[in-house]
């Protein structure tokens, strides 16, 4: 069971978990043993709430495929057993970041004095390009 809040937790049997051998150096261990964790989860098969469901679907994270499979690949520490609660963190730590609701932005209107001061840059501004121009009127003898 892999707890996501007070009320909603997942079966260990809806997460399939499976050990490979990892990438990268690190000498005989790593030829010879299966270290790495691949962790799977199908979100639409799963038992989580429809909200949930729903606001996983809609994230646009790379861990989740196209058809709703959460795919998480850990393979950090050196033991097998490390990598699998790495593996299960993320997970939890993915569904709770999903069901966290944005705040909603309070509109709001500049204040007079930025008002201000933005248009006293912008006559700034105006006037430093007015004087790259050519000069004329005037007579240089």
């Amino acid at each position: 069971m892999l707890p996501i809040s007070n009320a909603v937790t997942i079966p260990a049997n809806e997460i399939e978990i499976s050990a490979i051998r990892a990438q990268g150096a690190g000498g005989q261990n790593v030829n010879k043993v299966a270290s790495a964790i691949h962790l799977r989860f199908d979100i639409p098969a799963s038992s989580l709430p429809d909200r949930y469901k729903k606001r996983l679907l809609q994230l646009n994270d790379q861990r989740i495929t196209k058809d709703g499979v959460i795919v998480i690949k850990a393979q950090e520490h050196r033991s097998q057993e490390q990598n699998r609660e790495e593996a299960l963190k993320r997970l939890q730590s993915l569904i709770k970041s999903a069901v966290v609701l944005p705040k909603k932005r309070k509109l709001s209107k500049p204040s007079r004095s930025s008002q201000k001061k933005r248009l006293d840059r912008k006559s700034k501004r105006g006037d430093i390009k007015a004087f790259r121009g050519n000069i004329t009127g005037q007579d240089i003898s």
